[in-house]
């Protein structure tokens, strides 16, 4: 797949005709309603039970008619607009700092290379198109940060420290189902990885007076 766009599927339908709902569903088709049902479970608006149920729907169904009712209910992705997904995305910083958030694409692969300043990568409100990124890490000194949520899980088996520690602290909603699994490879010599949920809780001041 090449992109995802905001899908409310049926009100489009319905804004083109109702002969829409019998037109025969694409492998696109049923793969942006499963994108949508995927992002839906890792905002926690569906449980393990739903997802599975609307999935299979979804790899089922014959006609638009069929996609239309197991997005109704949900709202669209990133606000309506088209998001680009990549397959590899680049992350190329020295001595200061890069991050990624606010509703960013996490593409299938992102290499980052960094020396001595910091990575964030913020899954609070990722849109997440994929079930698994890879992450290829050559990474000296600073600290890795992942923000994650529930049904995001990050596997650091394979990933090559040097005078470096791993600091992981699993999101909650352990019942919910992994919709993304971030698989670090690669190589951090010294400083942190940092693995945390989402602190809640904490307003930011004004600096104003």
């Amino acid at each position: 797949m090449t992109g995802i766009r905001g899908v409310g599927m049926s009100a489009d339908l319905s804004r083109s005709g109702g002969a829409s709902l019998d037109l025969r569903a694409s492998h696109a088709d049923r793969d942006r309603v499963v994108d949508v049902l995927r992002i839906a479970a890792g905002d926690g608006r569906l449980t393990a039970e739903e997802l599975d149920e609307r999935l299979e729907a979804a790899l089922s169904a014959r006609t638009m008619g069929e996609l239309a009712v197991l997005t109704t209910d949900l709202p669209a992705v990133a606000d309506g607009v088209t998001a680009e997904v990549k397959d590899v995305d680049r992350i190329d910083q020295r001595g200061g700092s890069a991050r990624r958030g606010d509703q960013w694409v996490v593409p299938r692969r992102l290499e980052v290379a960094s020396e001595w300043g910091d990575v964030t990568l913020d899954f609070t409100d990722a849109v997440i198109t994929h079930d698994t990124l890879h992450i290829d890490l050559d990474m000296r000194g600073g600290v890795l940060r992942l923000v994650t949520r529930p049904g995001v899980v990050v596997d650091t088996d394979s990933l090559v420290t040097n005078y470096a520690k791993i600091k992981a602290r699993p999101a909650g909603g352990q019942d919910m189902p992994v919709m993304l699994r971030v698989v670090l490879d690669g190589c951090k010599s010294f400083g942190r990885v940092v693995v945390r949920p989402q602190r809640r809780g904490l307003v930011r001041k004004d600096p104003r007076p």
